[in-house]
């Protein structure tokens, strides 16, 4: 979660995020620091990997540097392990941030917008099956602000197209989605531990997966491509594969270097023990958020997916003019707020050459439609009683008018 617009302004009261970070996290981060000699990627961060493999359930994390590199990694490795040709077509939703499109991109493959829809803010999924070609070979699917996507209609499009499944968990991490965590659905998966989401090492990412090739490919990705960063079973057989080569030096593949450091694995593994007590207060209050906007349907479209596991307080208003008014009155009233992702990413110039933003409608409602506001464990029931009386006050007296 980036910071808002008004840039200037640092006086807001409910702010998109706060410090997460709590006094016995440092504590316990300056204990790390006084007690070892070694900060760069080591054992704090193998461990971090095991502890979030256990908690999200799945055989193997790689940890790296942010979740766009986790992204980047991900498509990287999958694009290997399957040999896709160049300009391959890997299927991309128009509202997402854009590191889930630019890895595609910068890997030599074509990114094939489809528009979304308005229940789980996923792709239009008869638009998605209409959008399979002979060329496509995956579909990328982030499930945006902690709304699970149809996993099953995913798996179904893809079982019938021999398509690979990607899923970008960053804003979602702990929704679940046809009984189980998303992020288990597909070949690999993706979380962020950015400042803004549900638990942060400051700057960080994983890659998440059950298989084995898939899970080799990432930790060479991550560090340059070195054979010295498969698992030490591996090691015998390299070096004598490749004799004439110090093994300490062996590139195995094209990589990366998008290593984290001890530090964020220190502070992810503190964070990870508190992480379903977050995701618990920020379903308490999206439950509680969705009370108090149902008797304004009329102005408001609201998202009621199971599973979620609330990221932000998103507003889709059905008349442009109201969404602009309400929000100018938030943001008077120190309540910051910023569009829905970066809106239709169509409009954007990085993308414009991939099609036209008119021809995505939900994508076009969405970006001219909605804004959010932070929600997370700070979020707390004087604030949320606020935010309901500036609803009825104002949306309650905009029906009123109209009527």
């Amino acid at each position: 979660m980036e910071a808002s617009d008004d840039v200037t302004r640092t006086d807001y009261k409910w702010r998109l995020q706060e410090n997460v970070i709590s006094d016995d996290d440092l504590e316990r981060l300056v204990d790390f620091i006084r007690t070892t000699k070694r900060f760069t990627q080591f054992t704090k961060v193998r461990e971090f990997e095991a502890a979030f493999a256990a908690w999200q359930g799945c055989r193997y994390c790689v940890m790296v540097n942010s979740g766009s590199s986790a992204n980047l990694v991900a498509v990287a490795s999958a694009k290997e392990l399957y040999d896709w040709p160049h300009n391959a077509e890997v299927l991309v939703p128009a509202v997402t941030w854009p590191t889930t499109v630019t890895p595609v991109m910068q890997l030599g493959l074509q990114p094939v917008f489809v528009d979304v829809n308005l229940r789980d803010l996923s792709f239009d999924y008869d638009a998605l099956e209409r959008s399979v070609t002979s060329r496509s070979v995956a579909i990328f699917v982030p499930h945006l602000l902690g709304f699970p996507a149809d996993v099953q209609r995913l798996t179904r499009i893809c079982r019938k197209h021999d398509l690979v499944l990607l899923e970008d968990c960053c804003e979602s991490q702990g929704a679940t989605a046809d009984g189980s965590k998303v992020g288990t659905h597909g070949l690999a998966a993706t979380f962020s531990f950015y400042w803004g989401h549900h638990m942060t090492t400051v700057e960080g990412g994983m890659i998440c997966t059950d298989d084995d090739a898939v899970r080799d490919l990432a930790l060479l990705k991550r560090s340059h491509g070195l054979a010295r960063e498969l698992p030490p079973e591996a090691h015998a057989a390299l070096r004598r594969r490749y004799p004439d080569v110090a093994f300490d030096f062996l590139f195995l593949t094209d990589g990366f270097n998008v290593r984290n450091t001890e530090f964020n694995a220190v502070l992810g593994l503190v964070q990870l023990a508190r992480l379903d007590e977050f995701i618990r207060i920020r379903n308490r209050n999206y439950a509680r958020f969705l009370q108090m906007c149902a008797p304004f349907e009329d102005n408001l479209i609201l998202l009621r997916a199971s599973g979620v596991s609330s990221f932000v307080l998103p507003f889709i208003f059905r008349d442009v003019a109201r969404k602009a008014a309400f929000e100018g009155i938030l943001r008077q009233q120190g309540i910051e707020s910023r569009p829905l992702i970066s809106g239709n990413l169509l409009r954007q110039p990085v993308f414009k050459q991939f099609g036209r933003s008119r021809d995505f409608p939900k994508a076009e409602y969405l970006h001219a439609h909605s804004f959010y506001i932070g929600n997370n464990q700070f979020v707390d029931e004087a604030r949320l009683l606020a935010l309901d009386r500036l609803l009825t006050r104002h949306l309650a007296k905009s029906t009123r008018e109209a009527g």
